[in-house]
């Protein structure tokens, strides 16, 4: 059984070459759901959802969110009314949202609706929530906090980031099964995700870090960052916001309690000294997943990075 710790859009991309490469069942996600939203009256879970439809086939590769082909009629017509319409919802998307409100509402935990989701797209990878409870990531910037949806959708991640709050996280608890697969997993795979933003979030759940770090499993991470640049989205100012250069190295630094090797792109490939004096294990590869190839590519490179750690923790 493998796991894996995922945000969106990036780390969908290696989960769908994952889920090539190994017979999906035996994989399990825990996603972020910091970036969650509640708009319109609707609960909205843009990592989740960016995760099942990925391994569904239906996602739109091109925009790297939403359902291919959606068109945003229901968003016009809401824009009529005078409603917010910074955040793009599609109609197909938007029946997402509409069916998982009406279960949340009925007293469904989002441990079981997303379960429900996914099965009705035949994923069948085991999606689950970082936490049944609610966290709202808010960055603070110099005109004050936002959300992160706020920040990012509406403003466009223009203004310097100041810090990150993870409102409410004291209070939550790991989803049902979380605990259970990082003791069980055979092998754990951090995605190339933002390691403020979507990691971030999945490891300031109270017992999901200590979890990692007792686990017997090997743990294998890939940056998200190339020479010095984020690959996808504003992983460049959250590091720098925070006080971090923007580099793989920093990425070994937030993780080097429990993770075992880094997987950094070739363009990094001096970095890897420095990485190994942390006491981890690095590896240099291809990290920039464009096409259906590459993401291959980098999965089956991840699971042999993997093999080569079974029975090896530090």
């Amino acid at each position: 059984m493998i796991l894996a710790l995922a945000g969106g859009v990036g780390a969908s991309k290696l989960l769908r070459g994952l889920a090539q490469v190994i017979d999906p069942a035996e994989l399990t996600v825990i996603v972020n759901t910091g970036d969650d939203v509640i708009l319109h009256g609707l609960t909205i879970c843009p990592d989740v959802d960016t995760v099942i439809y990925t391994l569904a086939g239906v996602a739109d590769q091109e925009r790297g969110w939403g359902v291919e082909g959606d068109t945003f009629n229901a968003l016009q017509w809401l824009g009529r009314y005078g409603r917010e319409c910074w955040f793009n919802l599609g109609d197909r998307d938007l029946a997402t949202h509409l069916h998982r409100s009406a279960l949340l509402n009925e007293g469904r935990t989002l441990t079981e609706v997303t379960d429900l989701i996914r099965r009705a797209f035949a994923v069948r990878a085991r999606i689950l929530p970082m936490s049944n409870e609610r966290v709202s990531t808010i960055v603070l910037t110099d005109d004050g906090p936002q959300s992160f949806q706020s920040y990012l959708v509406r403003d466009g991640a223009r203004r310097a980031v100041r810090g990150v709050i993870f409102e409410e996280i004291e209070r939550s608890r790991p989803a049902p099964g979380v605990l259970e697969a990082i003791e069980t997993a055979d092998g754990i795979i951090l995605c190339p995700s933002n390691p403020i933003i979507s990691i971030g979030p999945v490891l300031a759940v109270p017992g999901i870090r200590e979890a990692l770090r007792a686990t017997k499993a090997p743990i294998v991470a890939i940056s998200p960052v190339v020479s010095g640049r984020s690959l996808k989205g504003p992983t460049d100012k959250f590091l720098t916001g925070l006080g971090h250069e923007v580099s793989a190295l920093s990425v070994a630094r937030l993780y080097h309690d429990f993770l075992d090797l880094l997987i950094i792109d070739r363009l990094d490939t001096g970095l890897l000294p420095v990485i190994e004096a942390l006491s981890l294990q690095a590896k240099a590869a291809e990290t920039l997943m464009d096409n259906p190839e590459r993401k291959i590519a980098l999965a089956k490179e991840t699971l042999v990075c993997l093999a080569s750690l079974t029975g090896w923790r530090r």
